[in-house]
């Protein structure tokens, strides 16, 4: 996921870079330096979006969510006995009773 968020960050300063020559060069004629600035801006705003969609991993995303699905299907009067049986006895095999 790391390389994938580093190439929208490359590809949002080539973008960047991009639209800087378009504004230092002298302007084309029937106005198509204005119109590539308009897309290269579109662009850059797609990329910016994109990098911040992906600050969040899948498995955070998935993770989100917390138990509720699993709370509806075997539900959550089950959970809180689990809960509490983890907090009392720690979990495990009961212990052996001397005979």
């Amino acid at each position: 996921m790391a390389s994938n968020r580093a190439s929208l960050v490359a590809l949002r300063d080539l973008i960047a870079d991009t639209d800087l020559t378009l504004e230092t060069i002298q302007d084309l004629p029937q106005n198509r330096t204005a119109h590539c600035r308009e897309n290269l801006r579109a662009a850059l705003a797609l990329t910016d979006d994109l990098i911040k969609q992906q600050r969040m991993t899948a498995a955070a995303v998935l993770g989100h969510k917390g138990g509720s699905t699993t709370a509806k299907r075997i539900g959550v009067e089950h959970c809180r006995r689990m809960a509490a049986a983890r907090k009392t006895r720690g979990g495990g095999r009961p212990r052996k009773q001397a005979e």
